[in-house]
């Protein structure tokens, strides 16, 4: 059923504007949605109710500019500076795009749930099992880590207003515990129906591009001195303690890179969505397209902002932003500018709870967790994975309490989302390759642009997964330690022990769901 078509990622049109060989109607679309995840192997069970829009709002709200370029900006002021801040965006956000487009070709042949490593299966038929057994847990170790990342983000934004406004100290311990109040915030939004996460999402949308209109503009027309040019796209700062400047540099790509990720969202939504093989891919490249273009804006309306660089690195709020916000529009303005950001974090942080949670119903619908029957089952009342929800909420908790002893835990956890995730985008784009023109295309794919794109998409990977192992700050001490590398080695070993003592027995990849009377029941009923 993947139509091979000469499509460059939109159908072509007949004079009244409707795609051509494209069903009629909703009620076809979805009738052709549900046969081709039928003929993946699965029946459906999640409700198909999100338009192409809204599985675009969850990626867009995941990448979340207003989250990532954020929270690691006082990591990017003392790793790089304004330069590369400034220049790392646009370098990161093209390279990030590649990647993108590779997985988007990719998700309209193979549009269901389980994303990425289900994509590895099918692309690696003779040791699909062992492909999609690794693929699947970096996916899972990445997608856990984005929910941590996040939300921990939300508690230091959340932590430097409360401060502004009642006093509250900005200590590690508060802003643990306000980590966990808004995972479990997150999580009980989730355990309510894929329809309100959907509205939420597509106001999560619109919240992020006013918010950055709001906050650049207010960092343009109030304050009465600006930055220069030369100091924003030219002046390198390193506080790291390194003295190779582009080792530095190259740490400092990590503001960017943190903030670009999350955009497989859409893939494991697609089981939700309507025209999936079209909704799927469209809604990966724009969540990055927009992404790139509206975070370059607000990271340089920022950055031009700023009236005192060492004051914001130090602030008693903890969180450089808040400080330039302060410095540049007064406290009440920057209690305002801070509650856009607070609001769109916790837009990014419900969508990503909501797409970890079915990267892992996915998974368990496999057998590939552990306590698999429990995570797989769906709430009858809203058709929501609601154990994986909370287990996705539990894993990102996690991973954020040891900021309570180690200040680099936070950019470890970034680090960790970023390489999880990116290895585990890179290998199906990888056996997508090796397939060459045996790889059977959707109705969105690349064309002849195909190798070229996937080839840039799998380097980037490469260079990225080695630069964020490395250390971040010099003399290396046990408390600035940059733990990403253990957290990486625990959870490959882990998968990896697992499956050389007892998955490679018995995990066979992704299965066929359904008894054969009730697959031949719905082949009866999609012939209707």
């Amino acid at each position: 059923m993947s139509p091979d078509h000469p499509v460059n990622g939109a159908e072509m049109l007949d004079p009244s504007g409707s795609a051509i060989g494209a069903p009629a109607d909703e009620g076809s679309v979805r009738t052709a949605d549900e046969q081709r995840l039928h003929e993946l192997g699965y029946t459906q069970e999640l409700a198909r109710s999100m338009s192409g829009f809204s599985n675009f709002a969850v990626s867009f709200s995941i990448v979340s500019i207003l989250s990532g370029c954020l929270t690691l900006y006082g990591f990017g002021m003392a790793t790089g500076g304004p330069a590369m801040i400034t220049w790392g965006w646009p370098l990161v956000g093209l390279m990030t795009l590649t990647v993108g487009l590779a997985m988007a070709e990719i998700c309209s042949s193979y549009p269901t749930a389980g994303g990425l490593y289900y994509w590895a299966a099918k692309l690696a038929p003779s040791r699909g099992p062992a492909w999609s057994w690794f693929t699947g847990w970096f996916n899972f170790m990445g997608q856990v880590a984005v929910t941590a990342g996040v939300d921990f983000g939300a508690g230091f934004f959340t932590n430097a207003f409360l401060e502004l406004q009642f006093g509250f100290a900005a200590t590690p311990a508060h802003t643990v515990e306000l980590f966990a109040v808004i995972l479990v915030l997150h999580g009980l939004l989730n355990t309510l129906g894929v329809r309100l996460v959907a509205i939420l999402n597509n106001v999560s949308v619109w919240w992020h591009l006013v918010g950055v209109a709001v906050i650049v503009g207010a960092l343009v027309l109030v304050p009465s001195h600006h930055e220069s040019a030369s100091f924003v796209f030219t002046k390198f700062v390193n506080n790291t303690g390194f003295h190779n400047s582009f080792y530095v540099a190259m740490l400092g790509l990590l503001l960017a890179q943190y903030t670009l990720t999350g955009y497989d969202a859409s893939a494991h939504m697609t089981e939700e969505t309507v025209d999936a093989a079209r909704s799927g891919p469209r809604g990966i490249v724009m969540s990055i397209g927009v992404s790139l273009v509206a975070g370059w804006i607000l990271l340089l309306g920022i950055t031009f902002a700023i009236q005192n660089y060492d004051g914001a690195l130090n602030s008693a709020t903890g969180v450089p932003p808040a400080q330039i916000f302060i410095d540049a529009v007064g406290t009440n303005g920057a209690k305002f500018l801070l509650l856009i950001v607070i609001g769109a974090q916790f837009f990014c942080g419900m969508a990503s709870v909501t797409a970890n949670s079915r990267m892992i119903y996915a998974f368990s619908r496999d057998g590939a967790l552990p306590g698999s029957r429990l995570w797989h089952r769906i709430n009858p009342r809203t058709q929501t994975p609601t154990s994986a929800v909370w287990l996705a909420a539990g894993g990102a908790f996690l991973l954020g309490v040891p900021d309570l002893w180690n200040p680099t835990a936070y950019a470890a956890v970034t680090s960790v989302s970023v390489i999880g995730l990116y290895i585990a985008y890179a290998i199906p784009v990888l056996l997508r390759l090796r397939q060459g023109e045996r790889f059977q295309n959707g109705p969105w794919n690349l064309g002849r642009w195909s190798r070229p794109i996937g080839v840039v998409a799998v380097g980037w990977t490469a260079l990225i997964t080695v630069l964020f192992m490395l250390p971040t700050l010099s003399p290396i001490t046990a408390s600035n330690f940059n733990y990403t590398p253990v957290a990486v080695a625990v959870v490959l070993g882990f998968a990896g022990i697992w499956w050389l003592v007892s998955a490679r027995h018995w995990f066979t990849g992704p299965k066929i769901h359904g008894s054969p009377e009730e697959l031949a029941a719905i082949e009866r009923e999609l012939e209707i």
